[in-house]
């Protein structure tokens, strides 16, 4: 029985189950307001200059399923955006915008061009003086859905994903066709510069077609199998927004290590979907999800050389290892019962970005997975920061729910309870049923909306596994 982390609710109770679990998280007792977490910190970018966050907090991007059709903003996505500017964190890293209209995860995922720019613009324009903003720029390659059925764009043969991810007939993405994608992210992030955004980010997680590319060791080209080659399309693409929009700054979020896919087992807990050996986890020991290194440290050294100053970790896929990626006891509908406490996904997590910043002093580096901590995420957030273990700390689910977290901690009052994120899971299962994106058990405009009925036919249609 995996115990809840909401029921660990004093110090010793938390880091006694820290040491049953035998792994080393760092968290402080108190959180002391006006600490470390209150401190501003600098990026430097090696052609739009320096940045300053006024604190260290970051809402990482993520994927909304809210826009229309043809890829503008509606009155939902403004209300999200306008949360999160108002709730305290000093850098939004905004969410996953795809490039072209194939490229889309969802169909109702944002674009970025011609036609959506302006209202990229009035979005930007809802944050405050002071809060650097970023749009993240993609194209979902294995993952493309853009009418809502599978539509994949794949960068090679995957023997283990596939079969799962509708790819066994999907065509590779040609040298020449990463090409004119290499062109495509360059002038969409002329329209983000023109748009207003700080900076961009050259999206490589989450097994979408940046990260993919990276784990192309089988792929023959100019694309795959060497470092170089798998590296070629992010450092193309930065060198291109370098010349076209130099006063635009360049992030890069990527996955660090990868792990083999996961399926549900009989009792519904994940196990490995696929045998050994496995060769195709990017940062990985074979099957992972040990952390190796050396590969993730030489991209980090690209992106310096590059004039990168700016990089957010994440690990694996939310499609075929969620439980690496976004460690949660509620798994979606499709999903599986994790397979570890999630706690130790959290503290690989933060452990692989320590070493990262260790390696990269230098650079300005966010960390991920700290939705899980609930209650406890002040305290581990501290002493990340307070260590160096990280420059910033990220928050991606629990900004739906709670996105003035970051207010309530700096001002050294305690944590509204009622909005802490408990990884129920909803904002993945609704989206993969077709619904708007949010926060449906704690964020009252959610509660009221006729999805949320549909939402619990789903769940109960799916009969959604329960924690152990």
């Amino acid at each position: 029985m995996i115990p809840q982390v909401r029921k660990l609710d004093s110090f010793e109770a938390f880091t006694e189950h820290l040491r049953s679990l035998g792994i080393d998280l760092p968290v402080d007792e108190v959180v002391e307001p006006g600490g470390v977490l209150a401190q501003p910190t600098t990026v430097h970018d090696g052609s739009a200059g320096t940045l300053t966050v006024p604190n260290r907090f970051a809402i990482l991007p993520m994927e909304g399923w809210d826009g229309t059709a043809d890829g503008h903003p509606t009155d939902l996505v403004t209300r999200r955006w306008k949360r999160f500017a108002d709730g305290g964190s000093g850098l939004v890293w905004a969410e996953a915008t795809a490039v072209c209209h194939d490229g889309r995860a969802n169909p109702r995922q944002l674009t970025i061009s011609d036609s959506t720019v302006s209202e990229l613009a009035n979005l930007r324009s809802v944050f405050h003086d002071g809060q650097i903003v970023g749009l993240q720029l993609t194209h979902s390659g294995r993952y493309s859905r853009p009418e809502g059925a599978p539509a994949p764009r794949t960068a090679y043969r995957h023997p283990a994903l596939d079969e799962p991810s509708g790819a066994n007939d999907a065509s590779v993405m040609t040298d020449d066709e990463l090409d004119e994608l290499v062109a495509l992210f360059v002038q969409r992030a002329v329209l983000a510069d023109e748009a207003g955004f700080d900076f961009v980010d050259v999206k490589a997680c989450h097994g979408y077609l940046g990260h993919e590319l990276l784990s192309g060791f089988d792929r023959a080209g100019r694309y795959g199998g060497s470092f170089e080659n798998r590296t070629r399309f992010m450092r193309d693409i930065i060198t291109g927004i370098r010349a076209a929009a130099p006063r635009l700054a360049v992030g890069v979020r990527f996955s660090v290590f990868d792990a083999v896919p996961f399926r549900p087992g009989e009792d519904g807990v994940g196990v490995p979907a696929a045998t050994e050996p496995y060769h195709h986890a990017f940062g990985a020991h074979g099957s992972g999800p040990d952390l190796d290194a050396n590969e993730p440290f030489a991209l980090i050294d690209m992106l310096r050389d590059a004039g990168v100053g700016l990089i957010c970790t994440t690990a694996g896929s939310p499609y075929y290892c969620p439980h690496i990626q976004r460690p949660a006891l509620f798994p979606p509908s499709d999903g599986y019962l994790p397979p570890e406490d999630p706690l130790v996904g959290v503290a690989r997590q933060i452990d692989a970005t320590a070493q990262l910043a260790r390696h990269a002093p230098d650079m300005t580096v966010i960390g991920s997975a700290y939705s899980y901590l609930q209650e406890w995420l002040p305290n581990v957030a501290q002493a990340v920061i307070r260590s160096g273990d990280a420059s910033m700390v990220g928050l991606g689910r629990i900004a739906l729910s709670y996105p003035h977290l970051p207010t309530d901690v700096l001002a050294g009052g305690e944590l509204t309870r009622r909005l802490v994120c408990r990884t129920f899971s909803d904002c993945t299962t609704a989206p993969r049923a077709g619904l708007v994106s949010g926060c449906y058990p704690l964020d009252p405009f959610y509660k009221a909306r006729p999805e949320r009925v549909e939402l619990a036919t789903v769940k109960r249609r799916t009969r959604q596994p329960r924690p152990r």
